[in-house]
């Protein structure tokens, strides 16, 4: 296993036992792992990204710390990936397909898919015209999948 690795895995972990914060010093990690302070750096920097979910603030100086904050988990951050893969157009199909697969994952409970389908429904949705229900569908789709997410 690389060094960087073992450092991002232990500050997962210190991130798992913060409650989604952990606040580190980039001397003393260095020392920990007998790696110089810049390698330290180059983990946050590249592993705890706003991308990847996370939020970094730092204070330098004698006294200096760097705070590290997850700001989504694994199961959010797929759910709005999941949402904005959604096109401007999603037939009952490509939901009820969608949707089963969000399930499988486990990223949805079943009620939820059960709900999300019925309110994408074309029954639901009988009062738009059939050209436009499609749009509607996906609109609905992305914004019930990100309500979910957040």
């Amino acid at each position: 296993m690389k060094m960087s690795d073992v450092i991002a895995d232990f500050i997962g972990e210190m991130l798992s036992e913060g409650g989604g914060v952990a606040e580190v010093q980039r001397k003393s990690l260095a020392d920990r792992f007998s790696c110089v302070p810049s390698q330290i750096n180059y983990v946050i920097e590249t592993r705890f990204t706003p991308e990847h979910g996370y939020l970094v603030e730092s204070q330098r100086g004698g006294g200096g710390y760097i705070r590290i904050v997850r700001l989504m988990d694994s199961k959010q951050r797929t759910l709005l990936q999941a949402a904005r893969s959604i096109g401007g157009r999603l037939t009952q199909n490509d939901a009820a397909r969608l949707t089963r697969a969000l399930v499988s994952a486990e990223l949805l409970t079943q009620r939820e898919g059960q709900l999300l389908l019925s309110a994408c429904s074309d029954g639901a949705l009988a009062e738009v015209a059939e050209n436009d229900r499609n749009i509607l569908r996906a609109s609905i789709f992305r914004c019930a999948i990100m309500g979910l997410a957040t």
